[in-house]
């Protein structure tokens, strides 16, 4: 089968699990005309992980289809918080102040306004980005009520080899404890067990562009 035909599949599957599940298309290292098929559908939700493949990729296109949006799902440098916030919808990696403070200033100077998701370290891994448990309070306030960000949920990538579902319902506690409305987990080898746990934004990109 085809990227079509697979994204066909994998959407079926999510949404039989769960019909308001979010449906992030995955398409870092994807030729645009890999993607386009898959576009043409009708669907609207892509993210990339680098902002420059994303700026090469999507710039063009998404100056004349403003209905798609572009969500980047990668950790993000702050000195390309400025390019992120020109391009992309969502950012999924909100994981510093000093991230937070650049979205901010960005926001005050515009008119535009992103969605965010805080990335949590929820297995405490020392290889990888996220804000600790134990200050995820204190950071959510500070994003919310100093800089008045949107974040609308949390995100994470639980370790790998290791059962994800403990991490996704630990996350999915957090979420209720801090009264937001939305969960970005879950990628192709693990999405099941995300939307159980009450994620509604997947990430998958392997799954469907094999």
């Amino acid at each position: 089968m085809n990227s079509l035909d697979n994204f066909k599949v994998i959407k079926e599957k999510v949404y039989k699990l769960q019909s308001k599940s979010n449906l992030i298309i995955v398409t870092k290292n994807r030729s645009f005309d890999t993607i386009l098929p898959i576009i043409q559908s009708g669907h609207l939700h892509f993210g990339e992980n680098k902002v420059q493949e994303a700026q090469e990729k999507w710039s063009t296109f998404l100056h004349d289809n403003k209905n798609v949006k572009l969500h980047l799902i990668g950790k993000l440098q702050s000195n390309k918080a400025k390019d992120a916030f020109a391009l992309f919808d969502f950012i999924h990696t909100l994981d510093s102040e000093k991230l937070a403070k650049k979205f901010s200033d960005l926001e005050k100077t515009t008119k535009k306004n992103l969605k965010y998701f805080i990335q949590v370290n929820i297995g405490k891994e020392a290889q990888k980005n996220g804000i600790d448990e134990s200050v995820l309070v204190d950071f959510i306030n500070f994003c919310k009520k100093d800089l008045h960000l949107n974040v609308i949920g949390l995100m994470c990538i639980p370790p790998v080899n290791l059962d994800p579902s403990p991490f996704f319902k630990k996350m999915q506690k957090l979420k209720i404890d801090n009264n937001l409305a939305e969960l970005s987990m879950g990628m192709s080898s693990d999405y099941k067990e995300a939307l159980d746990c009450g994620s509604t934004y997947l990430r998958i990109g392997s799954a469907i562009f094999k």
